[in-house]
């Protein structure tokens, strides 16, 4: 009799009955005995991998003898009748169990044997077979038998076997570079093809191959598409942002042979005065220009550069300047505007806004480019060390950031006149908020800007300061642009609007960024208070008819940041995470970034999505007719630059130069051994005796030189756009004036080409 069959007995599988389908797959059945135990599973792993790395040799080896032409087809599917898998297949996979070694003497058994019997299993080895755990078995599968093809099919490969392919990821990973090198190649071509040898009143708007403007639409569409998808990194919104930069300082380097702006030439003459004395000098022996090297820490750094560099003046890469100085800002921008959020939109949407903000030109090589740097990184260290969080540091620590703040400071102080004052004012406004109320970074740049005022700058100071004292308060005659600076003409009309419109909106977006987000009025006071503190500096000065100009470049790195925050449906700060956290709740993450990136798809139509882009291709475009749209004044072509470096050359020592104004290249050099004057920076009357007879009354004026010094006079084509576009004399009035010297006796001509005309008067007989 057949024993009772006990539980275990019964939960084993029943062995395959009846012939094998020569279609289904010869699978081994699971046995109990197949089970190994605890003891024997490592070996019987080894054997296991051993039996599969052997049988994957022979099926290599008999696949080489096969022609390689024979296609090869993949495994067979499972049977119909297989068992489906369960919710515990859905986990990873768990490997296979081993079977137990076979015996050195033991000959391959048949599959189809081998499923077809099953030996009864014994006791000992039931009981070590039970696991704790159901786990299915699955024996192993000799590789199928391939059918051998025609040979003349080509060979196929099992793509199976091959590891996925990975190009899509890396395309969507890499898409924001499309539109950033597609910019970039039109902005390329487009000063291919851009002439900029006859510029009108609207400077280089009219000048410029449309495929600029292409490019720049091309590059803010792609800027907006990257920054407003989290899964991107800062290093797709830095690209863009400096491609923006190139397309917007470095055109005109690129496009005109000369550098620009006369004052930009100024500055250079003040550092080869430097290199040339090699020392500072007095207002005895400097007249105005000694205010140059009362405050010479910029022309004294430079002076060093052109050593270092070996050039022969700072003229051969101050054409750059723009494009330098304009990355210099970025890095205490960012760290400013990282104090208050972590929303990487809002980040790069300030700094976008900052960069098409900036149109007022003080970014030329100019003492101002440097030290507004200076004062961005004055205001970044206040903000991220001075302030609640940086408070609670160690003195130690706090005392390096203190003595780098004074490295700051008088850096500042030592290269500007009037960034320090908007500096004391800003630190002021900031000691006055809760977590911003510390005292050492006001009384620090105090106690510098008056030790520097007090000594190296009082000479200047003592002349200056009645004027100073009357402006005080003046704030009608402070905002005022001045005689000569009102824009004549269609050209300059359009483009000074267009700068208008520019600021205009900025501050209106950043008004609205105020008002409709109200966690930034909390969180992100001290920032609203830079942006507001230079305001008051419409009262103190009018500071050469440039104080407008000068307020609205302070203002600008707080302003956009609340006016990118305008464009932004929903913002964070960082102090309002960190209240959430401290209030129990969980502070909102940004999602997490996926290995597999999407290709780009159009946004919803939503306001977060389509709103802000309008908005920054207008800044964007406006940005240009802001900025170069007076470069008929500000462009100097090289013949005019060889014109005014010919006479300089053959000018004796005390010489005298007359012009109609100081807009030309090389207008104050040497002015340490040559005078200059120009006549339309006169009082009105005596201009209009000029107008009426200009060849005896310049005569007249001139005629006070003793030789050997000589008197020249000089009118270019710099003189006569900045003339006519500013409200002084029209380019007919210079023409007589032209044509009166050149008819009379008194003067011979000198030099003369395409730019402009050089006279000197003859020695009295």
């Amino acid at each position: 009799m057949r024993p009772p069959t006990t539980p275990r007995e019964r939960s084993a599988p029943e062995p395959a009955s009846g012939p094998e389908s020569p279609d289904a797959p010869n699978r081994t059945a699971p046995t109990p005995q197949d089970a190994p135990t605890p003891s024997d599973a490592p070996e019987a792993r080894e054997a296991r991998e051993a039996q599969e790395a052997r049988e994957a040799r022979e099926a290599r080896e008999a696949q080489e003898k096969r022609t390689s032409r024979e296609p090869v087809t993949p495994p067979p599917p499972e049977p119909a009748d297989a068992t489906p898998r369960g919710p515990a297949d859905a986990i990873p996979r768990v490997p296979d169990a081993p079977t137990p070694p076979e015996p050195a003497d033991a000959t391959p058994a048949d599959p189809a044997t081998t499923a077809s019997q099953e030996s009864p299993p014994a006791p000992s080895q039931e009981a070590s077979a039970r696991p704790a755990r159901s786990t299915p078995v699955r024996a192993h599968r000799p590789p199928a038998q391939e059918p051998t093809g025609s040979a003349a099919e080509p060979p196929v490969t099992d793509l199976a076997d091959l590891a996925p392919a990975a190009w899509p990821a890396r395309a969507a990973a890499a898409w924001p570079a499309v539109p950033l090198i597609a910019a970039l190649a039109l902005w390329a071509y487009a000063i291919r093809h851009t002439d900029v040898s006859a510029l009108d009143d609207f400077g280089l708007l009219s000048a410029l191959h449309p495929t600029f403007w292409a490019g720049l639409g091309v590059l803010t569409a792609g800027f907006w598409s990257t920054v407003r998808d989290p899964r991107r990194r800062d290093g797709w919104s830095l690209a863009y942002v400096l491609g923006l930069l190139v397309m917007e300082r470095a055109t005109q380097a690129v496009l005109y042979p000369a550098p620009l702006y006369a004052w930009a030439w100024k500055h250079d003459a003040v550092i080869d005065h430097l290199l040339t004395s090699g020392g500072l000098q007095t207002a005895d022996q400097l007249g105005d220009m000694a205010v140059y090297d009362q405050w010479p820490g910029f022309f004294a750094a430079q002076a060093a550069l052109v050593r270092v560099l070996g050039v022969d003046n700072a003229a051969m890469y101050m054409a750059w300047w723009p494009l330098v100085s304009s990355v210099m800002l970025l890095l205490p921008l960012l760290l400013i505007y990282r104090t208050f959020t972590a929303d990487r939109r809002l980040i790069w949407t300030a700094v976008w806004l900052f960069c098409v903000g900036n149109w007022v030109g003080q970014d030329y090589f100019s003492p101002q480019s440097v030290a507004f740097a200076l004062h961005l990184g004055v205001i970044a260290v206040v903000l991220r060390r001075f302030g609640g969080r940086g408070g609670r540091r160690g003195r130690s620590g706090q005392a390096v950031w203190t003595v780098l703040l004074s490295v700051l400071v008088t850096a500042v102080v030592v290269s500007h006149q009037l960034t320090p004052g908007m500096l004391v004012v800003t630190l002021v406004a900031l000691a006055f908020t809760r977590r911003h109320r510390h005292w050492v970074p006001v009384i620090t740049t105090v106690v510098l800007f008056l030790a520097w005022c007090l000594t190296a700058a009082l000479p200047f100071l003592s002349a200056a300061m009645p004027d100073m004292i009357r402006s005080i308060g003046d704030v009608g005659a402070n905002v005022e642009t001045g005689y000569g600076a009102t824009p004549t003409g269609t050209g300059a009309v359009a483009t000074s609007w267009a700068a208008r419109l520019l600021s205009g909106s900025v501050l209106l977006l950043a008004l609205a960024g105020v008002l409709r987000q109200r966690v930034l009025r909390r969180r992100a006071l001290p920032l609203l208070l830079v942006a507001a503190a230079p305001l008051p500096m419409f009262v103190a000065s009018s500071y050469g008819s440039e104080m407008i100009f000068r307020v609205l470049l302070f203002m600008l790195p707080g302003a956009a940041f609340f006016a990118a925050a305008a464009l932004l449906p929903k913002v964070r700060t960082l102090a309002g995470d960190a209240a959430a956290r401290e209030a129990g709740g969980h502070a909102p993450v940004a999602p997490a970034r996926r290995r597999r990136l999407p290709l780009p798809s159009l946004p919803p139509l939503r306001y977060a999505a389509w709103a802000p882009l309008p908005a920054l291709l207008a800044g964007t475009f406006a940005f240009v007719p802001s900025y170069s749209g007076k470069d008929r004044i500000n462009y100097f072509p090289p013949a005019e630059v060889a014109l005014v470096r010919q006479l300089f050359d053959r000018a004796p020592d005390d010489s005298l130069v007359v012009a109609a104004n100081r807009n030309y290249p090389l207008a104050y050099e040497q002015y340490w051994r040559v005078d200059h004057y120009w006549f339309l920076d006169d009082e009105r009357r005596h201009v209009d005796e000029i107008v009426r007879d200009p060849a005896t009354v310049l005569a007249r004026d001139m005629a006070a030189v003793e030789a050997p010094a000589r008197a020249y006079f000089l009118l270019t084509k710099g003189q006569v756009a900045n003339s006519a576009m500013n409200g002084q004399l029209d380019a007919a009035q210079l023409r007589r004036v032209r044509e009166s010297v050149a008819s009379s006796s008194r003067f011979e001509l000198l030099a003369e080409n395409g730019a402009g005309v050089l006279y000197a008067l003859r020695p009295a007989s």
